[in-house]
């Protein structure tokens, strides 16, 4: 898992999808929640930002509870988690949001045609 800071945020979230953690040390859900993202990592990369060490980038999201956890891509949020949940969520919540995102672009352009 990576860890992002202010120089590096952007430039991760730029393109291709990206799971980021929002979390501080001493908050005991993040903790937990860091061994079940770890198993995400062979779907999604996983990154990971100190909200106490970079409160300006946490901020631009209006991150109020951690952990949060959202999926970006292409620079752009497409996905939230707020709190400790178990791998399956997860699993089923990359199910719902990866592939809403590729189709995006196609019902967009189906919606123009009729």
């Amino acid at each position: 898992m990576q860890d992002l800071n202010e120089g590096t945020f952007d430039r991760a979230i730029g393109s291709e999808p990206v799971i980021v953690d929002f979390w501080a040390p001493w908050c005991r859900p993040c903790q937990a929640l860091e061994p079940i993202l770890e198993q995400l990592t062979d779907r999604v990369p996983v990154a990971r930002l100190n909200i106490d060490e970079y409160p300006e980038v946490a901020g631009r999201f209006e991150i109020l509870s951690i952990p949060t956890v959202m999926l970006f891509s292409d620079g752009e949020p497409r996905g939230t988690v707020v709190g400790l949940r178990p791998l399956g969520y997860f699993e089923e919540w990359l199910a719902e949001v990866l592939p809403a995102r590729k189709l995006d672009g196609i019902a967009v352009q189906s919606h123009g045609d009729t």
